[in-house]
């Protein structure tokens, strides 16, 4: 009789956490200026901090464009020609391949989401089977018929600031990009070395999410991204209490600001204090916060 009772109590317990509230959101002091935590499973919002707001959306940009890749049912295993930009590159467009060489299309998207190789992902946008123009008017086709009404996209890289889309319609893609087994594995490898030919060479990458290396989470789905006018940004799915939890944190101070994010999210959701944020990354939340928002008042 004692060990029915515990039975049916731990199945009590399980059943009411199970329909449990998400925490108070009050208790949750974020650095980023724009946020959204939600389930993946069926896409209720966790938490919302200014998730409408349109910003630049920098390299988070290319899991769309991982998702176009695949989308055209290109051959994954083709190699692909390094061409030069057909356009100025930005000041930040550094890349070590060599111009001339080849790799194959599964390697350079690899390293786009991964690592974010921003000269890989122009080229997966050039050799689009109906061409680069067709490839940036396929990412804002997709993201219409996904409902990312606020999201528009110019670049295959993410370092145009005329990339823009929101908290809530990032959430968006983020669940569309976790339907992608090549994109999940991608994204949440620690590294992968590409082999170029003509001429033969290879170049080692690494993940941009340090979190992907940890042992204290489980990361189902990541990407990084950063210029000037967008901050410090991550988007990323993970385990969350045995439930897949998209997270999406927007311009913060520092490289190390959004990993701070998401560790206070998780302890928030967990149900333990969340933690404090350092003063120069609470100092640059509120001063873009004030800043953009005269810029989201001229939008709407």
């Amino acid at each position: 009789m004692r060990n029915l009772l515990i039975f049916l109590l731990a199945g009590w317990v399980f059943c009411f956490n199970a329909h449990a509230e998400p925490p108070n959101p009050d208790n949750l002091q974020l650095a980023s200026v724009s946020a959204k935590v939600a389930s993946v499973n069926d896409g209720s919002a966790l938490y919302e901090k200014r998730a409408d707001w349109v910003v630049p959306i920098a390299s988070v940009t290319k899991l769309m464009t991982a998702m176009v890749v695949l989308d055209s049912g290109a051959d994954l295993n083709e190699r692909l020609e390094v061409t030069k930009r057909h356009f100025p590159a930005a000041a930040n467009a550094y890349s070590r391949i060599r111009p001339g060489s080849r790799a194959k299309r599964k390697d350079l998207l690899h390293i786009a989401v991964m690592s974010s190789e921003n000269y890989a992902a122009y080229l997966l946008a050039w050799h689009h089977p109906q061409g680069y123009d067709a490839f940036i008017q396929a990412m804002n086709d997709k993201a219409q018929a996904l409902g990312m009404e606020n999201t528009q996209f110019v670049d295959s890289s993410g370092l145009s600031i005329e990339n823009v889309s929101s908290a809530d319609d990032l959430v968006t893609m983020l669940t569309a990009a976790y339907g992608y087994e090549e994109i999940r594995n991608a994204s949440t490898s620690a590294k992968h070395d590409v082999w170029f030919t003509h001429p033969g060479y290879s170049l080692y990458y690494a993940n941009t999410n340090p979190l992907v290396r940890s042992s204290r989470w489980d990361v189902l789905l990541s990407k990084t991204g950063y210029l000037s006018e967008a901050g410090r940004c991550l988007v990323m799915v993970a385990n969350v209490q045995n439930k897949p939890t998209a997270f999406v944190f927007l311009d913060s101070f520092g490289k190390r600001t959004p990993l701070g994010d998401a560790g206070r999210t998780r302890r928030w959701l967990s149900g333990t204090a969340s933690g404090r944020i350092a003063g120069a990354a609470a100092q640059y939340e509120k001063d873009k916060a004030q800043k953009l928002s005269v810029v989201q008042i001229a939008q709407d």
